[in-house]
């Protein structure tokens, strides 16, 4: 993972920023033939979901002034995917009916984008209708692609293959009990290169599974080539973590608990009970037998994002850095996955960019200038066993942004199992009790 540093300067021009050039996007005549609103918001995921509520609440907007677009029929709460895994938690427990969540007010369409008009304000659905806007708001999360490594799709449907994913709803339910059926030989968990949601993820179950197996006499951190079961770790990056600090707990971990790092090894292909690695620079593809595969497929940005005029290059939602307003067209904002903010994709990072959404887009809509910052927080609440949480906090550059040290004096770079309880307690249920409804705001507390 790449990051920027958000200099001073920077910060004060994203402030002052001027409105482009082109006519206000916000008083244009509403579009022949569509339903038009003041805000559509593409996506009714964390971001969609907290954002659209949100502004209902700033008490600028009548019924149906907001609509939400998004095809699924159950939000999740992803996050809480690992401790299914970890056979902390059920999958079925941690979803709701999307059509649940919206306050009646919103207009909620139950339907997909096809594509973006930025020049005429609308977008059109899957099924041709077209949604007119004053401003646009695009936080559709990202596309997890497991058909972007050959064999995963077909191992993941196999009942009998040890090849599981806490990345989808279809296959996280057959983490734990392939966990719980490995008894010896070869374990590798993988890492992508590229962006990924919670780029911590893929070894916070790798440190539940090495917990599981240690408790039940099959793996021995101190003698791991005398053990039944052998763990390695195989990522597409170079280090353990993209953060100096916890990079640098998570490699000690990785040496004392004598997990095998494959760095730069990104999986493409499985073939029966072996693991193919593509290895930068054009070096030979690397062959690895396992008896047990734990993957985080390849993701991207949604190709209605990435083939739209709204991207940047890489194909994610093209806007600034710190007021998360696209940088062409001055109506269009994004938060989430699918925006290019150089942090983490995490639901922290979603809850901490929305209310600098709902400020910056209230001030375009009177006329202001965006004058709410960005400093790209996010976190990762690492579980490196049952009970212990490192809970990892930080900001552009990559630099820590610890709540707990702030406060406290705490070193949140060593686990504890105070935040093991935030993680699989807390923030599942202020999630679902607080956060959707746009009343909660991370780090910061509650709003309103």
């Amino acid at each position: 993972m790449l990051y920027r540093h958000l200099t001073t300067a920077a910060r004060s021009a994203a402030r002052t920023q001027a409105v482009p050039s082109f006519r206000n996007f916000a008083t244009a005549a509403p579009v022949s033939g569509t339903r038009n609103h003041k805000v559509v918001v593409v996506g009714g995921g964390s971001g969609g979901v907290n954002i659209s509520h949100q502004l209902l609440q700033s008490g600028k907007f009548a019924a149906e002034d907001i609509a939400v677009i998004d095809p699924a029929e159950f939000h999740h709460y992803q996050p809480g995917w690992t401790l299914v895994g970890g056979g902390l938690k059920t999958k079925e427990e941690l979803r709701r009916p999307m059509k649940s969540l919206f306050d009646p007010k919103l207009k909620f369409y139950n339907d997909s984008v096809a594509t973006f008009a930025p020049e005429s304000n609308f977008v059109t659905l899957s099924n041709g209708d077209k949604i007119g806007y004053d401003q646009l708001i695009v936080a559709p999360g990202l596309t997890v692609s497991p058909a972007n490594i050959k064999g995963l799709p077909e191992a993941l449907a196999n009942r009998d293959a040890p090849v599981s994913s806490i990345y989808t709803y279809d296959s996280v339910q057959k983490v734990f009990p392939s966990i719980q059926k490995m008894d010896k030989g070869n374990a590798i968990f993988t890492q992508p290169a590229g962006v990924i949601k919670c780029a911590g993820a893929p070894q916070k179950i790798m440190w539940l599974a090495l917990d599981y197996w240690k408790r039940a006499g099959l793996y021995n951190p101190s003698n791991p080539s005398g053990s039944a079961i052998n763990i390695s770790f195989a990522t597409g990056l170079p280090v353990m973590f993209g953060v100096p600090k916890y990079n640098a707990a998570l490699t000690k971990l990785q040496q004392e608990r004598g997990v095998n790092p494959l760095f730069q090894h990104d999986l493409i292909e499985i073939n029966g009970n072996n693991a193919i690695f593509a290895r930068p620079d054009g070096a030979e593809t690397v062959t690895k037998h396992f008896d047990f595969l734990h993957v985080a497929p390849k993701m991207g940005s949604p190709a209605f994002i990435k083939n739209s005029p709204i991207a940047n290059e890489a194909g994610f939602v093209k806007v600034d850095d710190a007021t998360l307003r696209h940088k062409k067209f001055a109506n269009i904002w994004s938060a989430g996955d699918a925006s290019s903010c150089p942090t983490s994709k995490t639901a922290a990072a979603v809850i901490a960019q929305s209310p600098i959404v709902v400020r910056n887009l209230l001030n375009a809509m009177e006329g202001k200038q965006p004058d709410a910052v960005y400093d790209g927080y996010t976190s990762c609440p690492l579980l490196t066993e049952y009970g212990k949480v490192l809970l990892a906090e930080f900001k552009y550059g990559p630099e820590p942004k610890e709540t707990f040290g702030n406060w406290f004096g705490i070193d949140q770079a060593e686990p504890r199992r105070s935040f093991y309880y935030l993680k699989k307690d807390f923030f599942p249920w202020v999630y679902y009790t607080h956060m959707v409804k746009g009343n909660w705001a991370g780090p910061k507390g509650w709003i309103n």
